[in-house]
């Protein structure tokens, strides 16, 4: 599932309006396009995005909670501070982003795709994450603590100190992956599937997680 890299390669694309002003509390968005703008603590609760583009904008500080996102495509944006906890994200793409202390917990993701995005301190805590690929990213404290990952996959990424205690996996793959640090959940990693590779530079973890000791003499 590769996301589009251009504007143009949007279905919609030749449909879309302009984005004017900023989103608001339940308002309905469909069929338009954001370029270049700030959107600064803004109040979106309950919101609902259906084909619409975002290019190089910064949302910074907003609260989107419970907001749905479908079929939306993200490029080259960043993300600060910004409350998506309960959102809902269907066939969605993005692409070249950065996003910092985003609090998604409690989510639902499917059919979405992150790539070549930086994630740092990204919360998806007790997040339902279904279909999602993170291609070619860099996850940072990434909190996948209590969610459910189903058929999620990470071509390309690096995952540093994320963490998964309590989380639910099932056909994850992280084979793709280009390294794989966990600071908490190693037992969690039941139900993916990493490389020998992989298995030898988590070994040491998943011993003290089982509580092994390992001596060699």
């Amino acid at each position: 599932m590769r996301p589009p890299r251009e504007l143009a390669d949007l279905p919609y694309a030749d449909a879309l309006l302009p984005f004017e002003g900023a989103p608001a509390e339940g308002g309905d968005y469909d069929g338009l396009h954001a370029a270049d703008a700030v959107f600064a603590e803004a109040r979106a609760s309950g919101a609902r995005f259906i084909e619409c583009a975002f290019t190089s904008v910064a949302f910074e500080r907003g609260r989107y909670r419970r907001a749905r996102f479908n079929d939306v495509w993200i490029h080259g944006s960043r993300m600060t501070g910004t409350d998506l906890g309960e959102t809902e994200w269907l066939d969605a793409s993005v692409v070249s982003a950065s996003l910092a202390g985003v609090a998604a917990f409690g989510s639902e993701l499917r059919r979405v795709v992150f790539s070549g995005c930086r994630l740092n301190a990204v919360n998806f805590r007790g997040a339902e994450l279904h279909d999602v690929v993170f291609e070619d990213c860099v996850l940072v404290d990434v909190d996948f603590g209590e969610a459910r990952l189903t058929d999620v996959r990470f071509p390309g990424s690096r995952l540093e100190s994320v963490l998964l205690a309590g989380a639910a996996l099932s056909e994850v793959d992280l084979r793709g992956a280009t390294a794989v640090d966990l600071a908490s959940g190693h037992d969690a990693l039941r139900g993916a599937t990493i490389d020998s590779r992989q298995l030898v530079d988590l070994a040491p973890a998943l011993a003290r997680a089982l509580g092994i000791t390992v001596r060699d003499t």
